[in-house]
């Protein structure tokens, strides 16, 4: 496998599956596995440019291109590149990082996706490091074996962009699309990053029968967006909880929306999420 050299780019060093060397952050349209995006992808600098831009996405990988070069967070962008080139942890140093917002992961049919997952947002050395939701840590650990188990999923485990993972009937997304510090997004980021996750319910709710959130965060963020697209939710707003389920009436039927406790290590380490009550929520999708 190649090694890291210094180029006129900068640093770059071996994707771990391709060999190929890329810098970090991964410019778009470089050859990394799974990008959606390339060189004339646009860019939104602003919240106003993110709205404009959601909404005139005209199908699901236009919109994960878009989501996948989104600069306007200057917290958010300032960290993921951060991470990227000076924060690496240990175990990765050898590695490119991705550098770039997680778009969505799914099934590559389109037509076919009737479940969508939510997260809180991408790991700093999980998603900002792989370019896919949900791989390259724990959580992801958890929540590909789940998903396996539950016959969303090729494989149990996810662990690169190229692994040659793939998604049945599923999408899986994130609330916010950067790595924030501490996993805390700021309101404003999660209101910024919004219609992103309107756009993907728009997209996706003539044949979206089922939404699982990971996390409070999740929760409140698949209501939101479920308003906003004109939904009908049920008030006073439903309370989150692991296993709490609530419709959601769209102009296509109901959407049932699931809770979970997230998959974080935090979760899943105290024994506050055990893999059968994970299965339990899974099944029910």
């Amino acid at each position: 496998m190649p090694q890291a050299t210094q180029g006129p780019t900068g640093d770059v060093r071996p994707h771990p599956l391709t060999g190929d060397l890329f810098p970090s952050p991964v410019p778009p349209g470089t050859g990394w596995p799974g990008d959606p995006a390339d060189a004339a992808t646009p860019v939104a600098a602003t919240p106003a440019q993110v709205r404009r831009l959601a909404a005139a996405a005209p199908d699901v990988a236009q919109l994960d291109a878009r989501i996948s070069v989104c600069r306007a967070c200057p917290r958010l962008v300032q960290w993921r590149e951060s991470v990227a080139t000076t924060g690496r942890r240990a175990s990765f140093a050898d590695q490119p990082y991705w550098g770039r917002p997680g778009p969505g992961f799914g099934d590559p049919d389109e037509e076919a996706v009737e479940v969508l997952v939510l997260g809180l947002a991408p790991a700093a050395n999980g998603t900002n490091r792989t370019g896919r939701m949900f791989t390259g840590d724990r959580s992801g650990d958890w929540l590909y074996a789940a998903l396996h188990r539950g016959g969303f999923a090729d494989r149990p485990t996810s662990v690169h962009a190229g692994d040659g993972q793939r998604l049945r009937g599923m999408r899986i997304v994130a609330t916010v699309r950067c790595a924030p510090p501490a996993n805390t997004p700021t309101t404003l980021e999660k209101e910024t990053c919004a219609p992103w996750l309107d756009r993907d319910l728009e997209l996706s709710a003539p044949r979206l029968r089922s939404m699982l959130a990971l996390g409070s965060i999740a929760w409140d963020a698949a209501l939101g967006a479920a308003r906003r697209r004109g939904w009908e939710v049920p008030r006073p707003k439903p309370r989150f909880g692991h296993g709490a389920e609530v419709g959601l009436g769209t102009p296509y039927g109901v959407v049932r929306l699931v809770g979970s406790y997230h998959v974080s290590q935090q979760n899943t380490f105290t024994g506050k999420l055990t893999e059968a009550m994970l299965d339990d929520v899974v099944a029910r999708l």
